[in-house]
């Protein structure tokens, strides 16, 4: 029996899908007890491997698609539209829900307006925003400067008012850890959330007990970022639970794990001229193809192309 005559008649591969909207599926994570382990993605490969683990959501990491797009770290070179780009075709290869790093919203209230319906409509569930002054630096690099309460409070409303889809999650981000003291910090999250932001992410606590601190004083669902290396300790998912977190992301856990395989790859074939040796550190080509739904593209050709179908 081919795979054509068995393809239903509006079937096509994932990429071409039209995705239902995700937000509720992200709205029920945050309602449901427990952690959600989120990993990063920054293209189609890292967001397909993500969904194929299992994974109940990712985050698409603005860092990881600096170094990928431009060959940057995250030092606010990518513009708005080179993000939406990605987060685009991230959102058409996968069908769980999607939470992207939008930075400030990209100026002012109009911006972080435009901002949201442009990512509302290419298919993220949620969206994060954060209360740094452009240009904006990686929360675990030192020198970041914070804008006054106010100024986030008005983005965060203008997220809120303007997204078309009440279930779609506005991820308030505050970066005053660093600069301005962990009870800073606190106070502004709280204040994030009265203005409406559904998910409260504290940037870089410290320590456990700064964790901790943050889930005892923070009225809201908590993300907490995990970020290998970084200034913020990895702590075991039965921890973070414990603390009441509900989210943890892991935005460039891949885009290391990916970087470290990669090179150890290349020292092998330099060194012995062959791949044969890391064969089995790899998906081969057509493991490969079908990450992407090779027999389901093949089936949908067959069934246009003319050729005589089995009975």
């Amino acid at each position: 029996m081919s795979l054509s005559r068995d393809l239903p008649a509006n079937a096509v591969p994932g990429v071409l899908r039209v995705k239902p909207p995700r937000t509720r599926l992200l709205a029920a994570l945050t309602r449901a007890d427990g952690l959600s382990l989120v990993p990063g993605a920054y293209d189609c490969i890292t967001a397909r491997l993500v969904e194929r683990a299992g994974f109940p959501a990712l985050y698409v990491t603005g860092s990881g698609i600096s170094m990928s797009a431009l060959g940057a770290p995250d030092v606010s070179l990518m513009s708005f539209s080179e993000v939406l780009d990605r987060v685009r075709q991230i959102c058409d290869v996968v069908d769980i829900p999607v939470i992207a790093d939008a930075d400030t919203g990209y100026g002012g209230p109009l911006n972080v307006i435009r901002t949201v319906r442009e990512l509302e409509r290419a298919g993220v569930a949620g969206i994060q925003i954060e209360d740094q002054a452009w240009p904006k630096k990686c929360g675990h690099e030192p020198d970041r400067n914070v804008v006054p309460e106010r100024e986030m409070i008005d983005r965060i409303k203008a997220a809120v008012d303007n997204r078309a889809d009440a279930d779609l999650h506005i991820v308030a981000r505050t970066d005053a850890r660093t600069s301005l003291g962990l009870s800073a910090a606190i106070d502004r999250a709280n204040l994030y959330r009265e203005a409406g932001a559904d998910v409260i992410f504290v940037e870089s606590p410290e320590s456990e007990d700064e964790l901790l601190q943050v889930a005892a004083a923070v009225r809201a669902p908590l993300l907490a970022n995990m970020v290998e290396g970084g200034r913020t300790p990895i702590l075991p998912k039965d921890r973070l639970q414990q603390l009441g977190i509900r989210y943890a992301i892991y935005p460039n856990a891949l885009t290391r794990a990916l970087s470290y395989a990669g090179a150890r790859m290349l020292a092998s074939l330099a060194d012995v001229g062959s791949t044969a040796a890391q064969r089995d550190a790899m998906l081969d080509h057509r493991a490969l193809w079908n990450l992407f739904d090779y027999p389901q593209w093949t089936a949908l050709e067959d069934r246009y192309s003319g050729k005589p179908q089995p009975r």
